[in-house]
């Protein structure tokens, strides 16, 4: 098969099974501006818009913006593209392929910010949507208030017509609209946090508000950062998904995404500016968004970071691989069964066993090969925001937290660096030279990396039965290696 060059005048060229749009992209007002264009807002929020054009009614049309450089390389991909993209999406079914085309311009940043800017506080822009991981938000994880003393808000509160973080970025934009006279945009996180709108809004008026007392009072006045559950497991794009979409579906792109079939997208109805009709491609619009972020965060990614620190130790790289170990996936299903459901209120028009099941049938998808390394990344974030809470719920109520606490435990040994081959372990996080110089400092002792106030908070820190367990955990794993310290925690974890 001859692969065909993705582009908007190839689209009639492209094999008969891949679907196109059929919409006039020409047409479409920039109404969304998208924060930091990764896999997952390709495989999920334009996908949704992408279905919803396919329809009649409103256009929405969506500008992308990459903050960072390496985000040229998306740049120049989706330039020679036409910002046109393949999803495939894989089960053991098969690969199903489309082509979207939601995404309708894109600018980078540091080309020069202020063509962002301007993008943000023309008219058109009804809201601004954020894909920046949740270390994006600047969050003091020690104190819950906005981190000011991080150099990039630092810099843009020293130079706000020049900025470079999202927060200054969006800051500089809605001013330039209040002074125009022009109504403030929506901004939409779509970043895995529980609550993430009230966090985005509570972090962004407080940064605005430093910046000027009257634009952040006007913000938090006329502004709506509305709460959503986002849901999709969406790999990392690698050369072997290219090869994939080029040999086997016959498409040329130079950055595809792969993406599982299982999708949700759970929207708290509160904008300021008019949103598109999400509800008719399967989007839920709801009063309430907080059950289900709660369900999704404490089960599906708490359960991640379960399954992908103790994988990589012993050795694995994919999920399908851990879901397959027996050891690991009675971890999990332990986690999810006796440690997380009997802390979750009740979620409306959803079976929780059911909701279980699916996510082990997901995270064991064998077509998807997701990596543990993508799991991990940013533990720093993730580790106090979907597994902490559960064990500070756990300390106030009683009852079990075994494979939290080992999970905890397992991602310190994971910092250490090297798997017990002695294999150098893949490691992204903002935090990383600190969080490893901790962890080798303290080994066996957690005591380094538990004392940082970014990550615990002193209540949970010092909570003995917490720091204890953790403390245990580590040693074992340290003393007896990965696999028969598991075992330990599951055996520990039956006898109650």
């Amino acid at each position: 098969m001859t692969a065909v060059k993705l582009t908007a005048a190839n689209l009639s060229r492209l094999p008969p099974g891949v679907q196109v749009p059929t919409y006039d992209r020409s047409a479409l007002p920039h109404a969304i501006v998208h924060m930091s264009v990764g896999g997952f807002h390709r495989a999920h929020q334009a996908l949704y818009l992408d279905d919803l054009l396919h329809r009649a009614g409103p256009r929405w049309g969506i500008c992308g913006v990459g903050l960072l450089p390496f985000d040229a390389r998306m740049r120049d991909v989706l330039a020679a593209q036409d910002r046109l993209y393949t999803l495939v999406e894989r089960s053991a079914a098969g690969d199903q392929a489309r082509v979207v085309g939601s995404i309708v311009d894109y600018l980078f940043a540091p080309d020069g910010v202020d063509a962002v800017v301007e993008k943000l506080a023309h008219p058109d822009c009804r809201i601004a949507s954020l894909t920046i991981t949740e270390g994006g938000y600047f969050v003091d994880h020690g104190t819950g208030e906005l981190a000011l003393g991080d150099p990039g808000l630092q810099r843009d509160l020293a130079n706000p017509h020049a900025p470079t973080t999202s927060f200054g970025i969006l800051a500089e934009a809605l001013d330039r609209r209040h002074r125009r006279g022009l109504p403030p945009f929506t901004i939409m996180s779509c970043d895995n946090m529980q609550e993430n709108g009230d966090v985005c809004r509570r972090m962004f008026v407080a940064f605005a508000t430093r910046r000027d007392p009257a634009l952040g009072a006007w913000v938090a006045e006329r502004g709506a950062f509305p709460n959503a559950m986002v849901d999709r497991i969406t790999p990392a794009t690698t050369d072997a998904h290219r090869a994939l979409v080029r040999d086997r579906i016959g498409v040329d792109d130079g950055w595809p995404v792969v993406c599982e079939p299982f999708r949700q997208w759970v929207i708290e109805d509160r904008f300021a500016l008019g949103r598109p009709a999400w509800e008719e491609v399967g989007a839920q619009m709801t009063s309430d968004v907080k059950p289900y972020e709660r369900m999704k965060i404490r089960l599906l990614n708490g359960s991640h970071q379960a399954l992908c620190y103790i994988g990589m130790l012993v050795g694995q790289r994919f999920a399908d691989e851990t879901m397959a170990d027996p050891d690991i996936r009675r971890l999990v299903e332990i986690m999810m069964d006796a440690e997380v459901t009997p802390l979750l209120d009740p979620v409306p028009g959803i079976d929780l066993a059911r909701y279980k099941k699916t996510l082990v049938e997901r995270f064991g998808n064998p077509a998807l090969r997701d990596q543990l390394a993508r799991i991990g990344t940013e533990g720093s974030a993730r580790i106090p925001k979907f597994v902490a809470p559960s064990i500070e719920d756990r300390l106030a109520r009683g009852g079990p937290m075994r494979t939290l606490c080992f999970t905890v435990a397992a991602w310190f040994r994971y910092l250490d660096g090297r798997d017990d081959q002695g294999q150098p372990l893949p490691m992204n996080d903002p935090m990383e030279a600190e969080l490893t110089r901790r962890a080798r400092e303290g080994r066996e002792d957690p005591g380094p990396l538990l004392s940082m106030r970014a990550l615990f908070p002193e209540a949970l820190a010092n909570a003995a039965a917490f720091r204890d367990q953790v403390a245990d955990d580590l040693e074992a794993l340290y003393r007896d290696g990965a696999r028969a310290a598991l075992r330990r925690c599951l055996a520990s974890a039956a006898a109650g």
